[in-house]
């Protein structure tokens, strides 16, 4: 049996993106890995863990879902002390940093991936993910009527009276 990777994953944004699934998929098929996912919380405070809870839930189901082995915690709100908190030279091989584009990411801005590599003295991957779409509002709730107008409805802006609903 060869050596079994474990690889210490940073993302929050883009932690369920199809860009950092492919690339630990890509990485689980060059050797045999198991990753744990850390998901700082986005401000301090309950709010804020809750918020990183609900998304690491969500992207490690992702995960599992595409056939990586993986586990994960939520951190500090501050990256670098959660990256701090969570390293562990005799636990993890390497770390993958997942972040939005440049121009759009914060942690880009305090060049993190480069500030984690110095922190831990690791291998540092840098996987780019696009930001992830907002969902479509649903056009109308089916429990409601559409509202009708009359069909003098564009002349009430003229007269100041309203005509009434058809």
């Amino acid at each position: 049996m060869g050596w079994h990777f474990r690889v210490l994953v940073v993302a929050n944004v883009t932690a369920d993106s199809p860009e950092l699934i492919r690339a630990l998929t890509a990485r689980t098929a060059q050797d045999p890995c198991s990753f744990t996912l850390i998901v700082p919380a986005p401000v301090a405070g309950s709010a804020g863990r809750e918020a990183a809870t609900a998304r690491l839930e969500t992207a490690l189901a992702n995960l599992r879902a595409a056939g990586v082995q993986a586990d994960g915690v939520v951190g500090d709100h501050d990256v670098i002390a959660a990256v701090h908190e969570a390293w562990d030279p005799r636990r993890y091989d390497e770390i993958v940093v997942c972040t939005l584009p440049t121009g759009t990411s914060k942690w880009l801005q305090v060049d993190l991936p480069h500030r984690i590599q110095k922190l831990t003295d690791a291998r540092v991957r840098h996987v780019v993910a696009e930001p992830p779409r907002p969902k479509p509002e649903p056009r109308h709730h089916p429990h409601q009527e559409p509202t009708r107008l009359a069909l003098l409805t564009p002349l009430s802006a003229v007269t100041g009276k309203r005509p009434p609903r058809a």
